[in-house]
C-alpha cells in the first residue's frame, strides 16, 4: 500500500487486487487506518477455495490460485479496460504472485515483480536445491 502512494504522488492510479478473502481483511482494517486514498481502487478476485477451508495450506491454496486466479486477471483486466478511461498499463505484483507476469505478457501489458522479503530469505530460497543435494535436508524441507 506504500508503494501505491508513493505511485500516486507520480500521478498513477493504482487498481489494488486481492483474493475476496483477503479483500474483506483490508476492507475491515480500512477505518482503523483512515481509509484508502481516492485514486486507489479495491478490488478482488476468487481464489478457488471453497468458504471455511483452510488457506494456511500453502500448497492447497497455491493449487487453487493457479487453477481460477490467472483467467479472473485477465477477465477482470479486459473487463476494467473496455469501461475505464485509464486503461491498465502495468501491473505490479507480489513475488508470490509471479504468474500474474504470464496474465501481463499474454495481455501485452508491462509489468513487475515487487517482492518485500528479506534478502535473507531470499537467498534461502536460491540455496534449496543445493541443500536438498547436500542431503541437508529432504525435498519436503526436512532436516535428515
Amino acid at each position: 500500500m506504500e508503494l501505491s502512494h508513493c505511485l500516486i504522488e507520480r500521478g498513477f492510479r493504482i487498481t489494488f487486487l486481492n483474493t475476496e478473502f483477503n479483500h474483506a481483511h483490508v476492507v475491515a482494517a480500512l477505518p482503523k487506518m483512515g481509509g484508502v486514498h481516492e485514486q486507489i481502487r479495491l478490488v478482488a478476485l476468487p481464489d478457488g477455495m471453497a468458504l471455511g477451508k483452510d488457506r494456511n495450506e500453502v500448497g492447497k491454496q497455491c493449487e487453487c490460485f493457479l487453477r481460477v486466479m490467472p483467467g479472473g486477471l485477465e477477465e477482470l483486466i479486459h473487463k476494467m479496460n473496455e469501461s475505464d478511461h485509464d486503461k491498465i498499463r502495468c501491473i505490479i505484483v507480489d513475488g508470490v504472485m509471479g504468474w500474474a507476469m504470464e496474465v501481463a505478457a499474454k495481455m501485452g501489458i508491462q509489468g513487475a515483480v515487487f517482492w518485500t522479503v528479506p534478502v535473507s530469505l531470499c537467498a534461502s530460497l536460491f540455496d534449496i536445491p543445493k541443500l536438498i543435494e547436500d542431503r541437508i535436508i529432504d525435498k519436503n524441507g526436512l532436516v535428515e
